[in-house]
């Protein structure tokens, strides 16, 4: 049973690298990978060096991977799997890992997002909220432009009685450069609807409280 379950992770992590290679565009690929040699050649290094000298086109890979979230169409994602409910209390979905890339640095900025929504009518696949979460975050992005365009998708598509999203985060470009905090995390949070009275954004708050910083 184990040699099955690790062969079927083995196909789908096979299957995603395809369709990751499917989604890479050669063409930026070489002009990105082209300007990064021109950049390591003006910070000193040798680009012939064997360290190096794939290195350009291993970052202009990573790149169009860590920002393939502007191909993907987050409304899309939620019509895709939207079914009628006559459902009216609060649905949590939490501890959805973030990665993102601030758009300041070109630095890394990861955490986790807690999404809630309260039905009117239609609910989503569950599956479908991280997949949310990635389509806006693989992008160059701020945290508070994000924490909006969570929301706002959700409350556009489905049109729930409320959505309500958090944030928290460490970002790069403040724990190993500029002011160099490394315990510091930012927390944005966003709302609408049913989220913005007290009582009920206070009960999703403490649904999630456990896992805020």
């Amino acid at each position: 049973m184990a040699s099955s379950n690790h062969n079927t992770i083995l196909t789908n992590n096979r299957k995603e690298e395809r369709i990751q290679a499917d989604n890479l565009d050669d063409s930026a690929l070489n002009s990105i990978a082209k300007k990064y040699k021109e950049i390591l050649i003006d910070l000193g290094e040798d680009v012939t060096r064997e360290g190096l000298e794939k290195t350009p086109f291993r970052v202009a890979k990573s790149l169009q991977f860590l920002t393939h979230g502007y191909k993907m169409d987050p409304t899309a994602i939620i019509k895709s799997a939207m079914f009628k409910e006559d459902h009216k209390h609060m649905v949590i979905i939490k501890d959805i890992e973030l990665y993102s890339m601030c758009e300041h640095h070109l630095l890394p900025f990861f955490g986790k997002v807690h999404v809630a929504y309260i039905p009117n009518g239609h609910i989503v696949g569950l599956s479908k909220i991280p997949r949310i979460v990635d389509a806006f975050a693989r992008r160059l992005q701020v945290q508070e432009r994000l924490t909006d365009q969570i929301k706002d998708c959700i409350q556009d598509t489905l049109n729930p009685l409320g959505v309500a999203v958090v944030i928290e985060a460490k970002h790069l470009c403040m724990l190993m450069r500029g002011i160099q905090k490394q315990n510091s995390v930012a927390t944005t949070s966003s709302f609408t609807g049913a989220f913005l009275k007290k009582t009920t954004r206070s009960e999703f708050i403490s649904l999630v409280s456990a896992n805020l910083s």
